[in-house]
């Protein structure tokens, strides 16, 4: 519908910090560690509470180490594999286990359970990871867009003209920071737009993404506002400092392939599916893992929501 706000969750983004930034000693009845849980569902009512979308979809990693990315760029991620899976896999299953612990594991089936009886969508693909769930929900909104996550990979998908923004959590719930096109071009002196060429020269340790061999953000941003497109970066190398030069040149090969990795994929056969509130299996779920407090703030936000 025309006007429709939507708010986009990068849920593993989120319960991550939760997890780490709540207290283990929150547990269920049978004494199992809910405060993934727990962090998540109060993350969602302060963002619903004060940004009032008209719908919300928790978008999430079926794959958070995609085979065809790794196949490019085999670094990908790879400082975060506690294990590969041998021998063949089922289709769309992943054959990378990310390292989690074990405590942060045994919550993820709960929080699913969770989001699902309350009527939340969660939205996902197998061979994708929420970045892209996100990416191509938001270049179909009919709306504004709030990204919510605490990866700056989603910056590229910014832009003012059509009202997609990033909240970005990286500080903190409490303290995060509205991303629009303006605060791209104050913090790094480009848009949602040049993000891609940006990130491919400047790189991206937290993903295994090295970049370009001495250029970090500052040159980065002043090449990208020199030049279209690094192709045409490429063609001017001659015309840059000697080691500059040289080393865009040694990494041409390696920023053809990043050139697919960074981006986002935009056309992922995703739907946001409406789902119905389960009354009965919220309360149930709510009193089985302690989360009687986090389920009434939400439900009740939801609430006011769907009021006209």
């Amino acid at each position: 519908m025309p006007g429709t706000t939507s708010q986009l969750f990068d849920t593993a983004s989120l319960y991550f910090r939760a997890f780490y930034g709540l207290p283990a000693t929150l547990t269920d009845r049978d004494g199992r560690p809910v405060n993934a849980v727990r962090g998540l569902l109060d993350f969602l009512a302060r963002f619903i509470s004060d940004y009032r979308p008209d719908q919300v979809a928790c978008c999430w990693d079926n794959d958070w180490r995609p085979a065809w990315r790794v196949a490019l760029v085999p670094s990908y991620k790879g400082h975060r594999v506690a294990s590969e899976v041998r021998g063949p896999v089922a289709p769309g299953a992943p054959r990378f286990i990310e390292e989690v612990p074990a405590e942060l594991t045994a919550q993820v089936p709960l929080i699913r359970d969770v989001l699902d009886a309350l009527g939340i969508p969660v939205v996902g693909a197998d061979g994708f990871e929420a970045d892209d769930i996100m990416a191509t929900l938001a270049s179909r909104a009919p709306g504004p867009v709030d990204v919510v996550t605490g990866d700056r990979d989603m910056f590229q998908v910014v832009d003012d003209a059509r009202g997609v923004r990033v909240l970005y959590v990286a500080r903190g719930v409490g303290k995060h920071e509205r991303v629009t096109d303006g605060w791209l071009a104050e913090r790094y002196g480009i848009t949602g737009a040049q993000y891609v060429d940006f990130a491919v020269l400047r790189g991206d340790a937290s993903d295994g993404l090295p970049g370009v061999k001495g250029i970090g953000e500052k040159t980065a941003a002043k090449l990208v506002a020199d030049y279209p497109t690094l192709a045409a970066l490429l063609a001017a190398a001659d015309t840059q400092p000697a080691r500059i030069a040289a080393n865009l040149k040694a990494a041409a090969e390696y920023m053809a392939i990043m050139a697919q990795i960074v981006p986002v994929r935009k056309a992922v056969a995703v739907e946001i599916s409406h789902r119905v509130k389960d009354d009965a299996l919220v309360a149930k779920l709510a009193a089985a893992y302690g989360i009687t407090g986090p389920v009434k703030r939400l439900l009740a936000i939801m609430q006011t929501q769907s009021e006209p």
